[in-house]
């Protein structure tokens, strides 16, 4: 017999792999890859990184002024038709690199890389880089068997004149039974059974049970066959898996108040440096002809500047290195990024706090919270010369903003119409505009009282500086246990050159 198979077509996932110049949040900091900076090589495409989960490897890519296009050829496994379905619907529809740096400069406090080898490119869901993202997905189909002759007409099946025609049966042509053997073998096959569902209650399990026992009833056996063949009444050998997920709804990498405020390099050396800050100016003044011409001499100070640092640390075994998921480490990383970013945010706000000028007694309706945003705009402007741009709030005074209204009406909510013109917030801007101010949502300010004293700062990004290293990370052996410590670290410095370029929300 003569059988026919339906053709597969290529099963590939295209897209952007990295895109030079473009800032991303990796598991060292913010990062960004300089143009043709990867040296590239074949390598595999994984699963969030985790090289026990390898999908595809890489079958063509292109270097381009942009970035770097690839393709990868997706394996014919559970795993990888996941992976086509969830790319095809943007599930899973980014990339991330994973690669050996070589050579890097800290540039204001991201790591700006200038050469790099490529180890590796997983399917992620939210990339490092947001540009990252699958393009192109080819995924397997199957086409219709084609025929290769025609049923014959009955015209055909007619004796031709003379012909002599017998009384018994005749059997079917050779061709009818190879095209039969044709269109079973290309039909669909079921790739698992599925058993038909049984409601499970005590009385029909009672009554099954008599049915069985008294009358014999084969139906009702296999019932109670089935009802003693679950979970509840006969564990078996079913395991509990462990997702390599991490739920975390304590710490993330936003850091708010950092971004509300200007930053800086950290000097190379030193655990504390100098600015100098003027206190007296030149004065110029009308004078009459022949007139003596007064003399005021500029002065200035030096502002002394801390440098702290913000570290962090866990011991584990060596066992839990070598034996566990490759992922734990990533992702230890990754969550002490995180403690990190917390940390050195919550250090910007005491600063904030510390140095800022207390805004008097305020209550937040609709006409006080105007009141408090002109009189910080006031404020900052004389005394630092510089106009206000920014507003950190807390979770709670950010509901209590958007629940300003006028008529009914919110007035600072996302609304289509003229009649709200002075900002736009939601409940998922967690960065937004009120009334021309740059609005962020810091979790870490006035966690004591949410709603009162400080819960709402305004700030001109000028009158204070962050200044920070690259973070670094310590690995130690601790020989008699065989433990392993692990350190992640980085140094930091506030400058408040101008205090009163932060104004506070006092309450009444």
């Amino acid at each position: 017999m003569v059988v026919t198979a339906a053709d597969t077509i290529k099963r590939t996932i295209s897209g952007t792999i990295v895109t030079w110049n473009e800032q991303g949040n990796t598991s060292v900091g913010p990062t960004v890859f300089a143009s043709d900076s990867i040296e590239m090589k074949p390598v595999k495409l994984l699963l969030e990184h985790d090289r026990t989960r390898p999908i595809g490897k890489m079958v063509a890519h292109e270097v381009t002024k942009n970035g770097i296009v690839a393709t990868f050829k997706i394996a014919n496994t559970m795993a990888g038709e996941d992976a086509l379905i969830e790319a095809t619907e943007g599930l899973r529809d980014g990339f991330s690199v994973g690669a050996q740096i070589n050579e890097w400069v800290n540039n204001k406090g991201v790591m700006q890389i200038t050469s790099a080898t490529l180890d590796e490119v997983s399917l992620v869901t939210d990339p490092a880089i947001d540009s990252a993202r699958v393009s192109e997905v080819a995924a397997s189909e199957n086409e219709a068997p084609k025929e290769d002759s025609a049923p014959a007409t009955a015209e055909e099946d007619k004796p031709t004149e003379g012909e002599q025609v017998s009384d018994t049966t005749v059997p079917a042509p050779a061709d009818e039974t190879v095209e039969a053997a044709k269109v079973e073998a290309a039909a669909p096959r079921p790739a698992f059974f599925t058993a038909p569902r049984l409601e499970f209650t005590k009385a029909k399990y009672l009554e099954n049970s008599v049915r069985a026992k008294v009358l014999n009833d084969d139906a009702a056996r296999q019932y109670v066959m089935a009802a003693d063949d679950t979970t509840t009444n006969n564990a078996g050998l079913i395991p509990t898996r462990q997702l390599t997920e991490i739920i975390n709804p304590l710490s993330n990498a936003d850091r708010p108040a950092v971004d509300s405020i200007s930053s800086g390099v950290l000097p190379d050396a030193g655990m504390s440096f100098e600015i100098p800050k003027l206190t007296a100016v030149p004065a110029v003044a009308e004078v009459a002809e022949e007139g003596a011409i007064g003399e005021t001499g500029m002065t200035n100070e030096f502002l002394s500047v801390s440098v702290k640092k913000y570290a962090g640390g866990q011991e584990f075994s060596v066992e839990l290195l070598d034996r566990s998921s490759p992922a734990f480490f990533d992702e230890l990383v990754r969550q002490m990024e995180f403690a990190y970013a917390k940390a050195t945010d919550v250090a910007v706000i005491a600063g904030l706090v510390a140095g800022g000028t207390d805004g008097g007694n305020r209550t937040l309706d609709a006409s006080g919270f105007l009141d408090f945003v002109s009189d910080a705009s006031v404020s900052v402007y004389k005394n630092t010369l510089g106009t206000a741009t920014n507003i950190l709030v807390s979770p709670e005074q950010w509901g209590n903003i958007m629940n300003l209204a006028d008529g009914g009406r919110p007035i600072y909510q996302n609304l289509i119409g003229p009649s709200n013109q002075g900002g736009g917030l939601s409940g998922q801007s967690v960065r937004g505009n009120v009334l021309g101010l740059n609005l962020r949502v810091a979790r870490n300010l006035a966690t004591a009282a949410p709603t009162g004293d400080n819960s709402i700062v305004i700030i001109n990004p000028d009158s204070y500086t962050w200044y920070e290293s690259s973070r670094f990370r310590l690995e130690t052996n601790v020989v008699a246990t065989g433990q392993i410590k692990v350190a992640y670290y980085g140094y930091g410095a506030l400058a408040t050159k101008v205090g009163a370029g932060a104004y506070r929300w006092m309450v009444a």
